[in-house]
């Protein structure tokens, strides 16, 4: 992607599901109670855990491990039939 090193465009793909998540919901176009928000939350955080972890940003690391696992307990909730976070 326009000469980016892999880990850069990962990085984006990972951080355009988060906020894309987050716009959607923003907009009212998506139910943060659905699975497909809480799965899109949890693929972009874990796929910025993963690079926060090989670039050893501890910080993030913490930060999206924390959104990630947030996000994975969300979608679990949906999974077993209860309402999800804040839904509408």
């Amino acid at each position: 992607m326009f000469g980016l090193p892999l880990l850069q465009v990962v990085s984006i793909v990972g951080a355009l599901a988060v906020l894309g998540a987050f716009a959607a919901d923003q907009f009212g176009w998506v139910d943060p109670g659905r699975l497909s928000y809480a799965l899109a939350n949890f693929v972009g955080a874990a796929i910025l855990t993963a690079v926060a972890v090989i670039d050893g940003q501890v910080g993030f690391i913490f930060l999206q491990g924390a959104w990630s696992l947030i996000s994975l307990w969300g979608a679990f909730i949906i999974l077993r039939g209860g309402p999800g976070p804040r839904s509408r």
